[in-house]
Parts: C-alpha cells; sequence; structure tokens
C-alpha cells in the first residue's frame, strides 16, 4: 500500500445523467477486493502499480474540506466510481468516515458505491446526513449463487450479506440503488439468477436498479485478468468467448433481450426506478428545501 499526496480530490462531473452527482471523489487507487471482471483494472487508466497494491490519498480530507467550505450551493457528492470506498484498509485508515464527517459539517450529500458490509460502520453518519440532506447508497449485486459469488468476487462479503446490508440501510430509512452489473454470459445470465437478485431487491425496498443490459465489457488489461480467471475456474469458457466475441468491447449475453424484458417488468410492476436515466437522476438530485434554506 502506497500513500500518495493528492492534489485534488473533487471532479466535477458536467453530466449528472452519467454519474448521478455533481461532484465525483477517489480516496484510494486500486482495489483489494479481486472482482475477476473490474474494468479499473484496464490499461486506459494507466496504473503504473499492481491494481492490489492500493494507492492512499491520505490528504483527501484535507482537500475535500477546503473545497466544500469554497462552494456556497450543496450538492450531492458521490464516490465509489473507481475504487471501493469500503477496502480492508478502510477499516484503519478511515479516510471515507472522515470525508463523511466533512460532507455532514458542510451540508452536502453524499451518495455511496459499494460491495463491502463494512459500509455499516458508519451507518451513524450515513443517516445524520440523510436527515440533514440526502444520502444514497449504492450496493452491487451480481449472482444470488453464494458460490459463484466467492469465485467472481473472492475479497469482499457474498451476496446474502449485501442484501442484509441494504436490508438494515432501508430499516433506517436510508435509500438504497442496486447495480445489476455485470452479467457475466455463460456464468450467470439465467433466468433463475436475474429473478432471485430482482426479488431480494423488491424484499428490501431498493429505490433503484441500474442495469446497462445482460452483459459485460472488456478492454485491454481487464480482459486478460478476466480470462485468466476463467481458465482457473471454468475451463474451456475463454474459447467460448474468443470464439462468440473476438476482442469485442461489449460482450452481450445471448438471453439478453429475455433477461432485459424480465428486469424491466419485474421493476415497473413494483414501482422500483429502472434506466439509468432516472436512476441517475434520483442520485443527482439535491433536496430542493434544504438548497433553498442554506442559501440563507
Amino acid at each position: 500500500m502506497d500513500t500518495v499526496p493528492a492534489k485534488t480530490i473533487l471532479t466535477r462531473n458536467k453530466d449528472t445523467s452519467w454519474f448521478g452527482s455533481d461532484y465525483n471523489m477517489n480516496l484510494y487507487r486500486g482495489c483489494s477486493h479481486g472482482c475477476i471482471y473490474c474494468d479499473s483494472r484496464s490499461r486506459c487508466y494507466q496504473f503504473a502499480h499492481p491494481f492490489e497494491d492500493v494507492e492512499v490519498k491520505r490528504n483527501a480530507p484535507e482537500l475535500l474540506e477546503a473545497a466544500l467550505r469554497s462552494k456556497r450551493k450543496p450538492c450531492m457528492i458521490s464516490t465509489g466510481s473507481m475504487s471501493d470506498p469500503y477496502m480492508h484498509c478502510e477499516e484503519t485508515l478511515r479516510l471515507t468516515r472522515r470525508c463523511l464527517e466533512i460532507i455532514l459539517h458542510y451540508g452536502f450529500g453524499a451518495v455511496l458505491l459499494t460491495k463491502s458490509d463494512r459500509v455499516l460502520r458508519d451507518i451513524d453518519l450515513l443517516d445524520e446526513i440523510n436527515r440533514a440532506s440526502k444520502c444514497v447508497v449504492q450496493m452491487t449485486l451480481t449472482t444470488a449463487d453464494e458460490e459463484l459469488c466467492r469465485i467472481v468476487e473472492p475479497n469482499v462479503c457474498t451476496t446474502k450479506r449485501r442484501v442484509e446490508v441494504l436490508e438494515e440501510l432501508h430499516r433506517r430509512g436510508i435509500p438504497t440503488v442496486v447495480w445489476l452489473s455485470p452479467v457475466l454470459p455463460f456464468i450467470n445470465d439465467t433466468e433463475e439468477n436475474i429473478s432471485a437478485l430482482l426479488s431480494e431487491c423488491v424484499r428490501v425496498g431498493v429505490k433503484g436498479i441500474v442495469c446497462f443490459g445482460m452483459g459485460l465489457t472488456l478492454r485491454d488489461g481487464d480482459r486478460e485478468y478476466y480470462y485468466a480467471a476463467l481458465d482457473r475456474h471454468f475451463p474451456g469458457l475463454k474459447q467460448r468467448y474468443i470464439e462468440r466475441y473476438g476482442n469485442a468491447y461489449s460482450l452481450p449475453s445471448p438471453n439478453e433481450r429475455k433477461l432485459m424484458a424480465l428486469f424491466h417488468d419485474t421493476c415497473a410492476a413494483h414501482g422500483i426506478l429502472h434506466t439509468p436515466e432516472d436512476c441517475f437522476e434520483y442520485l443527482s438530485a439535491f433536496p430542493e428545501k434544504y438548497e433553498q434554506t442554506s442559501l440563507f
């Protein structure tokens, strides 16, 4: 684990319909969760070190406080797009918690994306932020099969535990959004799996589900890592991928049309936001009442 001094911590999102917040921050670079499909391993992100050797932006809280102190209009601040804010190192470093304290102090809202139950450590802060303005926790779900989850996402809590986290957040009145992504062709792209995940989302009262399609994307860097994992855990499947998809960036499931119909129909029947545009519009919206009172 390396410590790096960051020059800035907030990145302004010009298009909130894609990112779901006005500003994004990544407190870490790299990740220890070991998900076999992770796009952040791609060479285009120019990692000069092993992906698991996490870079820590130790001065992130100081940079965040300076940035928020200078802003007159509160808005939503998101984290988790490139690395999980609740990796193993967060247990001791507590950068995410310190940044949440700053967000609360200056009256901003928070959007987090994670796979980890460590987020519950900060449920007191998440609750306070949500009561003061707005806080949304996003959780990635990919498979209802616990053994498969341990293969494709080996170093983080399994789906069962993540659903328990969603349930606890809902019980506390903290809104949640699920990322149903990626869906791995010939692995978890079954009607049984998608139905099981959707049923749990309905049961625990998620506000929305982000799904860009039933499939995954591969680029130079993460493609090699993913194929090596296929060789280890699913012998012969790599060749099937190569024959079907070649070197394509987008790898849709052969079952995509049927699975997407199931997804949209289920969400519509239960009042769950289910287009990326609607989900991101909800995530980026700062409560109007609080925004008005904060200006005086």
